[in-house]
Formats: C-alpha cells, sequence, structure tokens
C-alpha cells in the first residue's frame, strides 16, 4: 500500500488545474504564431521588438503560474484546516451535549465528569496514533504511545494501541486496509462522521485501486442517512407522547443533520416544546419559591436563564438572584 501524505485535490483545485493548463495552451499558441507567421511582426520604427513582447508575456505566464501554484498549497491548507475544524465542532457538541445533561440533572460527581472527559479523549488519542499508522510514520505512532503510557490512568488504552501498532505493521497491505476500514465503521457507530470521512479521503489515497475503500463513501451516507431516520422518527415519538425534555435532547443531535429548509420545518413544533419547556420549568421555579426551598429555586432560575436567556421570567430571575443567594445563606445557618 502505498502511502502518501497529499490530500485528495477538491473541485476548486481541479478547476485551477485546467485554467492553467488553459494558460500553458495559450502561451504555445503565441509561440507558435510568432515563430512561423508575421502576426507579431511589424516594419514601423521605435516599435518594441517582437521578442521583446514575447518575453513579457512569458514572464506574465510564469506569474500567473505561481500564483496558481500558491493557490493550491492555500487550498490544500484550506481543506486540512476544514476537516480539522469539522472533528473539533463534532467533539465539541458531544462534549456540550454531556456537559448540559450533567449541569440539567446536577446528580453527576466530578469523578463521572472525569470519566466522560477520559472516554473522549481516548476516542481523540487512537484517532491520532491511527493517522500517523496511515502515514507509515510508525516511530512517531511508537512515540506518541509512549507519551500516552505515562499517564497511569491510560495505561490499559497504551497496552492496547502497542498491540494494534504491532498488528498494523506486520501486517501485509491487504490486511492494513482492513484494520483502517474496522476503525472506520467503529466511526460510524459512534456517529462520528467528520472523523471516518477523513480517513476513507486518506484510505482512498493510499489505496487508490481498493474498490472496497470507495464504497465506504456511500456506506457514509448511508449511515448519516439512517441515523438521521432514526432522531426523526424518535422526535416524532417524542413529541406525540408529549416528551419534553426529550424531544429537546432529540433536536439538538438532529440540528447536526438538517437542511436549512428541513430545520425551517420544525421550527414551529420546536416552538411549542421549548414553550412547554419554559412553562414546566416556570411552574417548578414558583413552587420551590413558595414551599421556600431556596437552593431548588436556584438551580431551576439558573436553568430558566440559560436555557431562555431572552424570556420575561429569565428577566425577572435575574432581578431576584441576590436576595435569592441571600435566602440560601439564612437557610443553611439555621
Amino acid at each position: 500500500m502505498s502511502l502518501l501524505q497529499d490530500r485528495s485535490s477538491s473541485p476548486l483545485k481541479r478547476n485551477i488545474t485546467i485554467i492553467y493548463v488553459g494558460v500553458i495552451f495559450l502561451f504555445l499558441t503565441i509561440l507558435l504564431l510568432a515563430m512561423f507567421t508575421n502576426i507579431f511582426k511589424t516594419s514601423e520604427e521605435g516599435q518594441v521588438p517582437d521578442r521583446i513582447w514575447l518575453l513579457l508575456v512569458g514572464a506574465l505566464l510564469v506569474a500567473v503560474f505561481l500564483l496558481f501554484s500558491k493557490a493550491s498549497k492555500i487550498l490544500d491548507a484550506v481543506e486540512n484546516n476544514s476537516v480539522k475544524l469539522e472533528r473539533i465542532a463534532e467533539a465539541f457538541e458531544k462534549n456540550r451535549s454531556v456537559l448540559t445533561q450533567i449541569e440539567e440533572n446536577g446528580r453527576l460527581s466530578e469523578t463521572a465528569k472525569t470519566i466522560i472527559f477520559r472516554h473522549e479523549d481516548c476516542q481523540a488519542l487512537r484517532e491520532l496514533v491511527l493517522e500517523e499508522l496511515q502515514l507509515g510514520d510508525f516511530q512517531a505512532a511508537n512515540a506518541t504511545i509512549d507519551e500516552i503510557s505515562r499517564r497511569p490512568e491510560y495505561a490499559s488504552l497504551a497496552e492496547n494501541l502497542r498491540r494494534e501498532t504491532h498488528n498494523y505493521t506486520n501486517a501485509s497491505d491487504q490486511q492494513r486496509t482492513d484494520q483502517v476500514i474496522a476503525h472506520i465503521r467503529e466511526f460510524f457507530d459512534n456517529y462520528q462522521w467528520a472523523s471516518a470521512s477523513s480517513q476513507i479521503e486518506r484510505l482512498i489515497k493510499d489505496c487508490p485501486d481498493s474498490q472496497e475503500a470507495k464504497l465506504l463513501r456511500q456506506e457514509l451516507l448511508d449511515k448519516k442517512n439512517d441515523r438521521k431516520k432514526e432522531l426523526l422518527n424518535a422526535w416524532d415519538e417524542a413529541v406525540k407522547e408529549q416528551l419534553t425534555d426529550r424531544s429537546i435532547e432529540i433536536l439538538k443531535q438532529l440540528d447536526l443533520y438538517l437542511t436549512p429548509n428541513e430545520g425551517l420545518a420544525l421550527q414551529e413544533a420546536a416552538k411549542d416544546i421549548f414553550k412547554n419547556k419554559l412553562h414546566s420549568l416556570g411552574v417548578r421555579f414558583s413552587l420551590a419559591v413558595s414551599e421556600n426551598n431556596w437552593a431548588e429555586a436556584m438551580r431551576t432560575g439558573q436553568q430558566i436563564i440559560k436555557d431562555f436567556p431572552n424570556s420575561k421570567i429569565a428577566e425577572e430571575i435575574r432581578e431576584k438572584r441576590e436576595a435569592l443567594e441571600k435566602r440560601i445563606e439564612q437557610q443553611a445557618g439555621e
């Protein structure tokens, strides 16, 4: 398997290549016309010689070539950064979802948070080692694993990565391809679409003759569509059963899949869901206040401010926050 580091060309990059080929063709045409015809010749005195014009045209074309070359490099950098940003956005969305749940129920300890973030770290570290292996940089992969092994909490991960690296290093080209495909399917299972797409394109670049690698593109689209349909069905069920919290959680996940038009189609239903959620929180806040449960009132009020910052009740709670804090202090001192 040939391991190349260049990324596959984008449509825009191909267009630049076409333009460059056209410019070269134009230059050759001008050169041939100058050599075999009198189209550039003149008998008038004081005119710039034909060869000077050719040199100027040539210099211009060289400048254009350098410009296109630079643009091509910039496009490569943009593509790389785009993939990285997609991964960051994907990881951020997962972390945000987890932290939102933590904040809402307030029952998870610091230990639980550490475990959750450790899981995310493990996923990212495994992906990093896999990329280094695909690039054929086995030394870098082993160095990364050595760094991971220095953290006691990642000892098991380091051991697994060493075993995978050993298997990958001693495998045949087809076996390496199979291992990468297995990792890509793990991304499918975890709904890590950006990471899966990046690995698929790298695999196709490394194995241009692998039909199985090319079919992964369509499999990725199918998996994403299946997940989208699954979430839409779950959304419909949650709305029918008036499960407000469940509906909102599904809607947050759906946001990654919906087109602008699809988002508009769900907007009205979403408005009702959020309206019901705000009403429910408002009732909970009022009950906590009437029962002098100031700590619960503060927690509910903070959630209202966070989820519905522009609502009237959120504004009222902001005005009463200082009074609530004093009530909590008084209650704690009793």
